[in-house]
């Protein structure tokens, strides 16, 4: 059905678009998105990291102060969710790791 539908749009599998592609992509089974798209983000994001000069030559205390990059230390991604969404508490109460499962709330 989707190959049908592609071919029919774009003629040829290599016109078709990148994120159109990933968006017909299966899903593994428990993920939020598709094994190309995963490794497509796992590439990009080292670039990113090692380019970020925030990130890299100017991640110290001159930049952030020793209480700054001590706040980022004893933060977690959990934490930040819950800092800025206190909305999510119920759901990540017991998330050690915010990209793993939150726990199920019911409405």
């Amino acid at each position: 059905e989707w190959a049908e539908e592609l071919r029919r749009v774009y003629g040829d599998i290599e016109r078709v678009d990148l994120m159109i592609g990933l968006y017909a992509e299966p899903l593994p089974k428990g993920f939020g998105f598709s094994d190309t798209a995963f490794r497509v983000f796992i590439l990009m994001a080292s670039r990113r990291l090692k380019s970020d000069r925030f990130f890299t030559r100017d991640y110290n205390a001159e930049t952030y102060t020793q209480a700054g990059l001590d706040w980022i230390d004893e933060s977690s991604m959990t934490d930040v969710l819950k800092r800025h969404y206190p909305e999510l508490e119920p759901a990540l109460r017991g998330v050690e790791n915010a990209f793993a499962p939150w726990t199920r709330v019911s409405a």
